[in-house]
C-alpha cells in the first residue's frame, strides 16, 4: 500500500477539500482567515531576523536561502495546526471545474479568507511593533523589505506573483499527499524555500511586511539607518502599499488557478466526472 497519494488521488482530495472549505461560516472563516494571516507574518518575521545581517558574512545566495527556508515555517502552521489562507484556496476552482461546488461558494470563501487573512497579518505587525524587537539593524532591514515590495513595478510584481503562488499552490498540493507529519512539513519546505529564496512576490506575506514598513516609517532612526533615496521613502504609503498589494494579489491567482488547479483539471478530468 503506498505511503503516499497520487497525483490523481490528490485532485480528488482538492475537490472534497474546496467542497469542505466552501461549508465553512462566516465566523469561521474569519478566524481561520486571521489564523492563518498570523502565521505567515510569523514567517516573514522570523525571515527578517535570521537574514537581517546575513548576507554580508555569508553571501547573498545563502542568505535567501535560510530565509526561505525559516519562512516555510508559517505555511507549515497554517496546513498542520489548520488555518484558511487565500493564495493556497486558489487551488479551489479544480472542484468548480469538476462540478463539485459552485464559483459563488469559491468567491464567498475568498473574500472572507482574504479579508481574515489581512486582519491576522496586521495584528501581528502591531505587536511585534509594540515589542520593539525591531529596533537596530533588525528594523532597518524590515523597513528595506517593505519599501522594495513598494516601490516595484507593476508589471513585475505580478510576474513574480504568478511565479510564487504557483510554487505555494503546490505546496498546498503536495502537502496533501503525505500521510504523516513528517511528509507534509518536507513537501511544504522546499517549494516555499524556493520561492522566497528566489524572489517571488506573497500578497499574504506582503500584507505583513508592509503594515510593518509603514510603522517603521514613523522612527527617524530606521529611516536614516536605511539610506534610501526621498523617492523611495515616498512610495513607503498606502498608495505604495496598494500598488504592490494589488498586482500580488492578481499575480498570485492567476499562479494558483491557472498552472495548478486548471492544469491538473485537464489532466484528470475524466477522472473527477464521478465526484460531481
Amino acid at each position: 500500500m503506498s505511503s503516499f497519494k497520487t497525483p490523481v488521488e490528490l485532485a480528488k482530495t482538492a475537490c472534497l477539500a474546496a467542497k469542505a472549505k466552501v461549508s465553512w461560516s462566516i465566523p469561521q472563516m474569519l478566524v481561520l482567515g486571521t489564523m492563518a494571516g498570523a502565521y505567515i507574518a510569523f514567517g516573514g518575521w522570523l525571515m527578517t531576523v535570521v537574514t537581517h545581517d546575513l548576507a554580508a558574512t555569508m553571501g547573498v545566495g545563502f542568505s535567501r536561502f535560510l530565509g526561505g527556508a525559516v519562512f516555510s515555517v508559517g505555511l507549515m502552521l497554517v496546513v498542520i495546526a489548520g488555518a484558511e489562507l487565500f493564495t493556497g484556496n486558489c487551488m479551489m476552482p479544480l472542484s468548480v471545474m469538476a462540478g463539485c461546488t459552485p464559483m459563488s461558494g469559491v468567491f464567498r470563501n475568498w473574500f472572507w479568507v482574504y479579508f481574515a487573512n489581512l486582519i491576522g497579518s496586521v495584528l501581528v505587525a502591531l505587536i511585534i511593533y509594540y515589542s520593539g524587537l525591531w529596533k537596530g539593524p533588525i528594523g532597518v532591514h524590515a523597513f528595506k523589505i517593505a519599501a522594495g515590495k513598494m516601490n516595484l513595478p507593476i508589471g513585475e510584481a505580478v510576474f513574480r506573483a504568478i511565479l510564487c503562488n504557483w510554487l505555494v499552490v503546490l505546496a498546498v498540493w503536495m502537502s496533501m499527499a503525505a500521510t504523516d507529519i513528517i511528509g507534509k512539513v518536507w513537501a511544504i519546505f522546499f517549494p516555499i524555500m524556493a520561492f522566497v529564496a528566489s524572489g517571488f512576490e506573497h500578497s499574504i506575506a506582503n500584507m505583513y511586511f508592509m503594515t510593518l514598513g509603514l510603522l517603521l516609517k514613523g522612527d527617524l532612526s530606521i529611516v536614516s539607518g536605511a539610506g534610501l533615496s526621498d523617492e523611495v521613502l515616498s512610495n513607503v504609503s498606502i498608495g505604495g502599499y496598494l500598488h504592490n498589494l494589488i498586482p500580488v494579489t492578481i499575480g498570485n491567482m492567476i499562479g494558483g488557478i491557472l498552472f495548478v488547479a486548471v492544469f491538473y483539471f485537464l489532466v484528470f478530468r475524466s477522472n473527477l466526472e464521478d465526484l460531481g
